[in-house]
């Protein structure tokens, strides 16, 4: 299957920032969604933000006003601003993108192999 490739993830301290970028390839079309969720050990998975093409955005609560989600149609990219770092922002993080299939009959969907954020001092 067709794997995204992120990058951005870090170690950082609280209160301090990553940029997470996602990529689609181009054999990925129609892309309808592009999100990014985490998964900490023993936890499981969550959305933590996702934009649509038509630039719906959606944030789980325990992020909003602290991170920000944006892409690029054209590029089909995604990035994830996450400012004020918090321990608990610690986990591996996931690009989702979904799409047609090519007849658009189909609903589809890739994933990263994910970036490991870790906030901790």
């Amino acid at each position: 299957q067709v794997q995204l490739v992120e990058s951005g993830g870090g170690l950082v301290q609280p209160g301090g920032s990553l940029r997470l970028s996602c990529v689609a390839p181009g054999s990925i079309f129609s892309i309808s969604f592009m999100g990014w969720y985490r998964q900490a050990p023993g936890k499981q998975r969550e959305l933590v933000a996702g934009i649509t093409s038509g630039g719906g955005t959606n944030y789980t609560n325990s992020v909003k006003g602290r991170f920000t989600i944006s892409r690029d149609n054209a590029k089909s990219t995604v990035d994830l601003q996450m400012n004020s770092l918090k321990p608990d922002d610690t986990a591996v993080y996931y690009c989702n993108v979904r799409y047609r299939s090519p007849s658009g009959l189909r609903s589809m969907e890739s994933w990263g192999k994910g970036t490991l954020v870790t906030v901790s001092s």
